[in-house]
């Protein structure tokens, strides 16, 4: 036990790697560090080799106004960027929600330019340092090529990202990137769950007579492996953990209970860091965080400000879509067992009949106002049903059964509904005809 696993390195490199990702300063900084090595090397290999028959040609002159304006130009282009990006995010936290401002944040192409913009600065200010006094002495060969080939790269990044900023502002590609994340989610989790060994029969020890382990801080649940807990633990220990990915913990509540008590503290400290704790939920073994933000949008879209039934009916399939995927894949078992004895109970982690209930309740409340809305989710539901019911998977159909028939009675008791729309409505909702059909009975000739 005095060696860490190899499962802790990969916890701890997987979460920087996140954390990395996700930061708008990491990877700039990483180029602008770039753009100035580049500097001194070229400059170095310009004063040891040079001058090189190929490259740009120019006098001293000519390399320092080219060299200014570039380096002038990036850093004024730099900061119409970082408008643009600004203005972006404020666009998506007022008009979809907050919770996905990350999608724009953790974007590389954005987070490139940025440090491309940046480095060219820094590049050219620093080669300036290499070009000689002698105004008519040949500039530096290779350090104005770079130069040059720094803003070329640089404009036609700009051009990307606006190109790309433009489609991902739009709805639906903000909807399909969360849905995206979320489905590699599933599939991670997926594997692993493939890869545990189930308890039918979980043991149920007195764990006030073991020890508990007890959050560190404040904070949001966002990784618990559960080969890691289990290999840092001793020979037939039973641990059961008393929170999952994606709740959030205050400092000071149970994290972990283990039973029997460890003779080694060091073993309840390496429990403590086994779990992840940090200040931003977010989606690293968390789907239902996917289907937060997708249910905000829907809500955002709802809202008496906003009045767009359209977004949220496409937030709606895409609900549809992600959980004809969830609901089918097999997910984390609550008891599992390890090497040597070893047993982790997971009694908190979400059902499938959670999930449906956090995608679908609150749409269903607010958009039973709203007609065309409330087809399109009794359309979902339905071809869950089917869908479940084909796959063999029909533990969750009562969930489903349930949201529907709430949405049925919501609809029909809200007077403003002309008794047509309400026909058409019960018709999609509770006939025989196909759900995905736009209507029950097609036109002759249609």
């Amino acid at each position: 036990m005095s060696a860490l696993p190899r499962s802790w390195m990969q916890l701890r490199i997987a979460a920087g790697v996140y954390r990395f990702r996700e930061s708008l300063f990491a990877l700039p900084a990483l180029v602008v560090v770039a753009g100035a090595v580049l500097a001194e090397v070229s400059g170095y290999i310009d004063r040891t080799f040079g001058p090189f028959p190929w490259g740009m040609k120019m006098n001293s002159n000519a390399a320092i106004w080219l060299l200014s304006t570039v380096a002038g130009a990036t850093i004024t282009t730099a900061g119409v960027v970082f408008s643009l990006t600004v203005v972006s995010l404020q666009l998506a936290s007022s008009q979809f929600s907050p919770r996905v401002m990350r999608s724009f944040i953790r974007d590389r192409v954005s987070q490139t330019v940025i440090g491309m913009l940046v480095a060219t600065f820094v590049y050219c200010v620093l080669t300036l340092r290499h070009i000689g006094a002698d105004d008519a002495a040949p500039a530096p060969t290779l350090s104005t090529t770079l130069a040059l080939v720094l803003a070329v790269s640089t404009v036609v990044l700009i051009i990307a990202y606006l190109n790309r900023l433009a489609h991902g502002l739009q709805v639906g590609e903000v909807v399909r990137s969360i849905a995206s994340e979320a489905e590699e989610v599933i599939s991670n989790t997926s594997r692993s769950a493939h890869r545990e060994i189930h308890v039918d029969r979980a043991p149920e020890p007195d764990f006030d007579e073991g020890a508990t382990v007890h959050a560190p801080r404040d904070g949001w649940v966002t990784q618990a492996p559960a080969e890691l807990v289990l290999a840092v633990v001793p020979p037939g220990a039973v641990v059961r953990m008393e929170t999952r990915p994606g709740a959030y913990i205050h400092r000071g509540e149970p994290l972990l209970r283990i039973h029997p008590k460890p003779e080694r503290t060091v073993i309840l400290r390496r429990l403590e860091a086994a779990v992840e704790i940090s200040n931003a939920r977010t989606m690293q073994q968390d789907v239902d965080f996917a289907l937060r933000q997708l249910v905000d949008i829907a809500l955002r879209a709802l809202s008496q400000a906003i009045n767009d039934p359209t977004t949220a009916t496409e937030v709606v399939l895409r609900l549809g879509s992600l959980l004809r995927t969830l609901l089918v894949t097999d997910s984390p078992a609550p008891a599992i067992e390890g090497a040597e004895g070893r047993i982790l109970l997971r009694p908190w982690i979400l059902s499938p009949d959670e999930y449906i209930e956090h995608a679908f309740e609150q749409i269903r409340q607010a958009g039973s106002a709203q007609l065309h809305v409330a087809t399109a989710l009794a359309r979902v539901l339905r071809m869950l049903m089917d869908h479940l019911s084909a796959e063999g998977r029909t533990e969750s159909v009562p969930a489903l059964q349930h949201q529907l028939r709430l949405l049925v009675d919501a609809v029909v008791d809200r007077p403003e509904f002309r008794p047509e729309d309400l026909e058409r409505f019960r018709a999609v909702a509770e006939g025989s005809a196909d759900p995905a059909e736009h209507r029950t009975v097609r036109p002759t000739g249609v």
